[in-house]
């Protein structure tokens, strides 16, 4: 990017950017987080000064929306008001999300979401896999990979119609289920010991020049890369 083309895209004379580059001069505030926001960074990555990181660590809190103590006491709304907002992206990471799996109305609102070019993607564990079993083990039960087998089949409807909605199995040790909807999301870390309905939910709204959102959202990206298609054999629970 030249020094032209980041001056006009955060508006201000291009001779300022070039002062802050040659000359070492650090930018006012919104002047910094705009720029960090231009660039696709964190601000603190372009500025050690302590006024960006005071703020930097604000705009992180300021990213917390609300935190819900389990996930049984997020509003039931609340699931569906957030993807209904969806318009770019629409992304589930979890092991097993039974309680989506099994809700038609979710269901309808996918087809509907693809339908008006939403990306979707439903990350599910891969129920063969070691992280799985382990996750099972850890929650005092042994069924996750029995959960996520029935989870295949409430989708395999969707599977079989809707090729557009994308379904993949990982294989990744999951510390947190994670529910997207462009810069909206509600994140479940899992908890050693009990299951993620009764571990907490963390609400949070992504702002430019703050990192807290985009660290879980770039956890959805790489767990998709390595993560495999659905298969017929799959969503039959075979």
């Amino acid at each position: 990017m030249t020094v032209q083309s980041l001056a006009e895209a955060i508006e201000v004379n291009p001779k300022t950017v070039e002062r802050w580059i040659t000359q070492g001069k650090v930018p006012y505030r919104r002047h910094q987080y705009a720029t960090a926001s231009v660039l696709g960074v964190d601000v603190t990555t372009l500025w050690d000064d302590e006024r960006a990181v005071e703020s930097a660590s604000d705009l992180t809190k300021a990213e917390i929306v609300t935190v819900y103590p389990h996930r049984h006491t997020v509003p039931p709304n609340l699931w569906r008001d957030l993807f209904a907002r969806a318009q770019r992206n629409l992304d589930v990471l979890v092991y097993s999300g039974l309680f989506l799996s099994e809700d038609p109305l979710f269901h309808a609102l996918l087809k509907r979401k693809v339908q008006d070019s939403t990306q979707v993607r439903i990350l599910l564990g891969d129920p063969d896999c070691e992280a799985v079993r382990q996750r099972g083990v850890d929650e005092g039960h042994r069924i996750m990979d029995g959960k996520i087998r029935n989870a295949l089949v409430n989708y395999r409807p969707l599977v079989k119609s809707h090729p557009n909605i994308g379904f993949r199995l990982h294989a990744t040790t999951l510390y947190n289920s994670i529910y997207r909807s462009d810069d909206e999301m509600l994140v479940n870390p899992h908890v050693y010991g009990i299951g993620a309905y009764m571990a907490p939910v963390f609400h949070l709204r992504r702002m430019p020049g703050a990192g807290l959102f985009d660290t879980y959202a770039n956890s959805i990206e790489q767990t998709w890369g390595g993560a495999r298609q659905v298969t017929e054999n799959d969503s039959t629970g075979v």
